[in-house]
């Protein structure tokens, strides 16, 4: 069966601008255009409102000599006004020659935003159309707030679309301006419309306010419409556009008839960069393109991974350039970890395993965040440790106060007796060291000199679950070293500090 092709338009660098507190600089505007175009293989972009200021005219300018000088210029769109012509000479000196000509396709706005009658409005749109084609420039038109206009108004909505089947215009855009259709409407309308008007090119262009973008993207294009407008990670007013990167996958996976030329690969790296060009961060959990997407958490479904990958679905990460992952934390269990060791190139027997994965449990209760990178240094720290825990460091409590120097309370037990002193400091873990060479004072106990104390995260970690201490000790005849791991950085000098005890006590 041959497959339709359906266009894909992407509008983050116009309509994505809108969310709040985005603007893009000229050079991000053209580094854009070039992905867009180059890399995910967009059918057309639109790239700029006419008239708004200088920095975007100098943006449009710098993308269409680009376009121009690669064949690309009929791929790039630019939103005007129905203005008398300004909008016109405004993409003349920007050397665009696609305008999107934005149009009122609802009664409501046309009566009390223009106060114009239907008759006088189609006039202004006719002369604008013409005054286009006479600078040879292409024009598709948008019916702002056509999806009110269908449910409140829709005889004008027909009347409209009988007056533009008329015009000389390539496309007719249909958005909805206020998000406010559900996936029925939405295929109900379009269908009508286009059997109507089969010689029209139709586009629909959603909104997300119900977070329904997707879903209406989805029957939109089963209704039969020629082409979807989406920006990258849904960017736009208020709730936003509908995604590219969700409905693209959505396309390939559930409408088997459809063909899009975007390159799913690049989606990823793409989305990656335009939110560090925004500033507007990705939700962790956003389809395909969210931090946590391709992570399996619980244990029950990395076991099930190992198994017949019965956790799997159609969304392989690697089709978006993408790895799938393992997370560590309190419902990770054995698999998870074993998956991670996998990657690491480790191994460890069923023993050794089951108290790393005690340990990484530990960590998850106090809602720290574990990552691949952190198994080493906490395999070392559980395995590592065989000395007797004949001292124990029972309790503390560390205090910091502005003003005042730092105190801690601490309890040791030492050969099953009980021992507590308190002591102030310059830090805590000064604090906490006076406070333990009192107890050792009066107990006549020696203790090793401290020749150096080094706090370090675990390399190519991101993460904040674990920092590791280690404190270099000095005493008579030897130098020695102890290493702690824990969330907190003077927790983690106190264990390394344990493990020194315990060492000296033998």
């Amino acid at each position: 069966m041959k497959k339709r092709t359906l266009e894909i338009m992407d509008t983050t660098l116009r309509d994505g601008e809108q969310t709040s507190g985005v603007s893009f600089s000229a050079s991000e505007k053209l580094t854009l255009a070039k992905l867009l175009l180059l890399e995910l293989n967009v059918d057309r972009i639109e790239i700029a409102s006419a008239r708004v200021s200088d920095g975007e005219f100098n943006a449009v300018q710098g993308i269409t000599a680009w376009a121009a000088e690669n064949n690309f210029l009929d791929r790039v769109e630019v939103l005007t006004f129905v203005d008398g012509g300004t909008s016109i000479q405004w993409m003349q000196e920007a050397g665009a020659q696609v305008q999107n000509l934005l149009t009122k396709g609802s009664l409501n706005h046309l009566k009390f935003q223009l106060k114009q009658k239907p008759e006088q409005h189609f006039k202004n749109i006719a002369s604008s159309i013409q005054q286009a084609q006479d600078q040879g420039f292409k024009t598709n038109v948008y019916l702002e707030d056509w999806s009110n206009g269908m449910h409140h108004s829709e005889s004008y909505v027909y009347d409209y679309l009988d007056f533009i089947a008329e015009q000389a215009i390539g496309k007719v855009l249909l958005p909805d301006t206020l998000g406010v259709l559900t996936p029925d409407q939405t295929r109900t309308y379009l269908t009508s419309i286009i059997a109507r008007y089969p010689q029209l090119h139709f586009d629909f262009h959603g909104h997300n306010d119900y977070d329904l973008s997707v879903a209406n993207a989805l029957e939109a294009v089963k209704a039969g419409v020629h082409g979807l407008h989406l920006t990258v990670n849904g960017m736009g007013e208020r709730a936003g556009n509908a995604p590219l990167a969700s409905v693209v996958a959505v396309i390939n996976d559930f409408l088997p008839d459809i063909k899009i030329n975007i390159n799913e690969d690049s989606l990823y790296k793409v989305s990656k960069l335009v939110a560090t060009l925004t500033g507007f961060r990705i939700p962790a959990n956003k389809p395909i393109v969210g931090e946590n997407v391709f992570t399996q958490t619980a244990g029950i479904h990395a076991d099930g991974d190992h198994k017949k990958n019965l956790y799997f679905n159609d969304l392989l990460p690697e089709r978006f350039g993408r790895k799938r992952k393992y997370a560590l934390g309190k419902t990770s269990g054995k698999a998870n970890i074993q998956k991670n060791l996998l990657e690491l190139g480790l191994t460890l027997n069923d023993v050794d395993l089951k108290k790393v994965t005690q340990r990484i449990i530990e960590l998850g209760d106090k809602k720290e965040r574990v990552t691949a990178e952190d198994l080493p240094f906490i395999i070392s720290d559980v395995l590592g440790n065989n000395v007797a825990d004949k001292i124990k460091i029972q309790s503390y409590v560390l205090t910091h106060s502005k003003g005042l120097k730092p105190t801690t309370s601490i309890n040791v037990e030492i050969d099953g007796k009980s021992f507590e002193e308190n002591a102030s400091g310059d830090g805590q873990y000064d604090a906490f060291w006076n406070a333990l060479q009192k107890i050792y004072h009066l107990q006549q106990l020696d203790l090793p000199n401290l020749v150096d104390y080094a706090v370090r995260i675990p390399p190519g970690s991101n993460s904040d679950a674990l920092c590791e201490t280690t404190i270099t000790w000095k005493s008579e005849n030897k130098e020695f070293t102890t290493r702690g791991l824990d969330s907190d950085q003077t927790v983690s000098a106190i264990k390394a500090t344990e493990k020194m005890l315990n060492i000296i006590h033998n």
